[in-house]
């Protein structure tokens, strides 16, 4: 049942984002003695663009860029999942950027007013 419905989500994000670059931020929940320790691993894989050691509800925020959602998950499977010390993670996948590296992103590619 739990894999029909993994293979439901799957499907559905797979459509939505078809091939087109995903970004994601993904926040880490991790043992707190080993955070620096996880963020330096973390840092380390090419796909990743920032890292940040945060303080609330999470400890590691980091953004990163995708070809494509199969890689995302890929990622967080095969990777995320088994750094030691990683307890939870929350992914949120960025649906529209407006503003990126101080720079602001124009969707509809508009000039600037």
């Amino acid at each position: 049942m739990q894999e029909k419905e993994g293979n439901e989500i799957d499907t559905v994000m797979s459509s939505y984002y078809g091939e087109e670059q995903v970004t994601a931020i993904i926040n880490l929940k991790v043992d707190t003695k080993a955070a620096d320790t996880i963020a330096e691993k973390v840092a380390k894989y090419a796909l990743v663009e920032d890292v940040f050691l945060v303080t609330g509800d999470t400890d590691i925020v980091v953004k990163t860029k995708f070809h494509n959602y199969n890689q995302l998950k890929r990622f967080l499977v095969d990777e995320i999942s088994n750094i030691d010390g990683v307890k939870d993670t929350k992914t949120l996948m960025v649906v529209t950027t407006f503003k990126e590296r101080g720079k602001i992103v124009a969707e509809s590619q508009e000039p600037n007013k």
